[in-house]
């Protein structure tokens, strides 16, 4: 075997490799699996959605073997829209890492060029500027500030995104006393249209409180996905708590009542703030 023969074969038996061949086998036409040939960009992407929660999650519970094995997932995620772009004659793997290591290398140029940046928020402005003129130079018509951001992103996510754009601007409360009396504000709206009976309203105004609280998120410089995460497990934690308390007396939180429930959520605050 030559020296290249041999290079070839190293490089088919490299793991990024043998994933991309794994995926080319489940997508054969001839003896590949029917559920994977079944499957489109729509189908597969809430599965690339719900894998990036996963990673998130595994980081959250610092499981790094679960970590590894989420990773993983999520990668599988990448190579099969990969491979269903190549069967399309659109782009392959190889296109999406080549384009993803070209992209880092122009958005760094400390690193890979001349330039030179002090500090960590100095970097944030460069690489907004850079993306901005990316964005700038693929609009069709006029650009927007809130160009580029997802739509598929997380609701609250993108709230934080847009009103962070718009913050760059300057069209931003100028203190968060300011954004707590606009979230006031709304709240009373909400009690206007709930009142009036009015559901259609009353789910407008709710989405206006949300955004409100993202532009908080923001303010705090607080991701409110990880912040409802938080929130979640904390109510989940407390009602087991309830759960645990009234099973011991043979019943079920349906078997309760309000009042006694919430006496026992208050037990559930205590005793977490004792532990702490």
């Amino acid at each position: 075997m030559t020296d290249s023969e041999t290079s070839q074969a190293e490089s088919a038996e490299h793991p990024i490799f043998r994933l991309v061949e794994v995926m080319r086998r489940l997508r054969d036409p001839v003896g590949g699996c029917p559920w994977d040939l079944e499957q489109t960009f729509d189908s597969i992407a809430p599965y690339t959605i719900e894998e990036a929660y996963e990673v998130a999650d595994a980081i959250a519970r610092g499981d790094l073997g679960d970590l590894r094995e989420e990773l993983g997932d999520l990668l599988l995620q990448v190579i099969y829209h990969a491979q269903m772009a190549s069967e399309a004659g659109s782009f392959d793997f190889a296109d999406i890492a080549a384009a993803i290591a070209d992209k880092m290398i122009r958005r760094h140029p400390h690193v890979f060029g001349q330039t030179s940046v002090r500090t960590a928020d100095e970097q944030t402005q460069a690489w907004e500027t850079l993306k901005a003129r990316e964005r700038a130079a693929k609009a069709s018509g006029p650009a927007s500030v809130l160009d580029g951001v997802a739509v598929a992103l997380p609701a609250l996510t993108r709230a934080v995104k847009l009103s962070r754009r718009a913050a760059r601007v300057g069209f931003v409360w100028p203190s968060i006393e300011g954004v707590l009396d606009k979230l006031q504000e709304e709240i009373a709206e909400l009690r206007v249209e709930l009142a009036a009976g009015d559901h259609g309203k009353a789910r407008e105004e709710l989405g206006d409180i949300l955004f409100v609280c993202a532009n908080i998120a923001r303010d705090l410089d607080v991701d409110p996905e990880d912040a409802l995460r938080g929130a979640n497990a904390k109510f989940t934690r407390r009602f087991g708590f309830i759960e645990t308390a009234l099973r011991s007396q043979g019943r079920s939180p349906a078997e309760s009542d309000l009042a006694e429930m919430e006496a026992l959520w208050v037990k559930a605050k205590v005793a977490e703030r004792s532990a702490t």
